[in-house]
């Protein structure tokens, strides 16, 4: 385990049973021992933490605005940006395939690896020390953060332009998936009875690609409500 040393530096944490950090650090195309069930842990405690920590940083922001504050912490992009600072990609033990396509730089498998690491830590000491870890990576982005100007995600902001004029809801329908399972495209159509024609939206996720129509859809909506 010496080869993670400098890891467990960066991190501010040495691990009482290091063996648990070696199975954070293993994806599912390694074999049968892997992160996949530290990760269910390692997300259920991080939502929880960051949830703590925005409650006390944030006394008068609403259940709305607090949701919205932890989905912009715990989101992949930003687990993924921690990882690269952490240059977890250097200690993925990845299947010959997943090292082929160049798995230790996928955004998805960086995030899942630190929210596996934060299950790791967890069962080595507890929450206490979890919550150290947590601290250390999120505080600064916490108390940069501003419940007033966070804006709802496209999807919801339809949704709710929709309910205000007594609209049907949208409806989404995955149209297209393009590329190989590790790095597929999703094209999804995104229809509302009554108003035009269908929006169009890509990503590399059906959620991501959902909210790309929506915020079409918002656009052109809006733009007739200033035409």
């Amino acid at each position: 385990m010496q080869h993670l040393d400098k890891l467990c530096r960066k991190l501010g944490y040495v691990f009482q049973q290091p063996e648990l950090l070696e199975r954070a650090l293993t994806h599912r195309s390694f074999g049968a021992r892997n992160n996949e069930r530290m990760e269910f842990l390692g997300d259920a405690i991080l939502g929880y933490l960051v949830s703590t920590e925005l409650y006390n940083q944030f006394p008068k922001a609403s259940e709305g605005q607090l949701s919205r504050l932890r989905a912009s912490l715990v989101k992949g992009e930003t687990l993924a940006g921690i990882a690269s600072e952490l240059e977890l990609g250097e200690y993925l033990r990845l299947g010959s395939g997943e090292l082929k396509s160049g798995g230790h730089r996928r955004r998805s498998i960086l995030a899942d690896a630190f929210e596996a690491i934060i299950g790791a830590v967890y069962l080595d000491s507890g929450i206490d020390s979890t919550s150290s870890l947590v601290q250390t990576f999120f505080h600064d982005k916490i108390i940069e953060l501003d419940p007033q100007t966070l804006q709802k995600d496209p999807k919801t902001r339809l949704q709710e332009l929709l309910q205000a004029r007594g609209t049907e809801l949208p409806e989404y329908e995955v149209i297209a998936t393009e590329g190989q399972a590790h790095a597929q495209r999703f094209r999804v159509a995104c229809r509302i009875a009554g108003i035009g024609e269908p929006m169009l939206g890509e990503g590399t996720s059906r959620r991501k690609a959902e909210q790309a129509a929506a915020d079409k859809m918002l656009q052109t909506l809006t733009g007739q409500d200033n035409g």
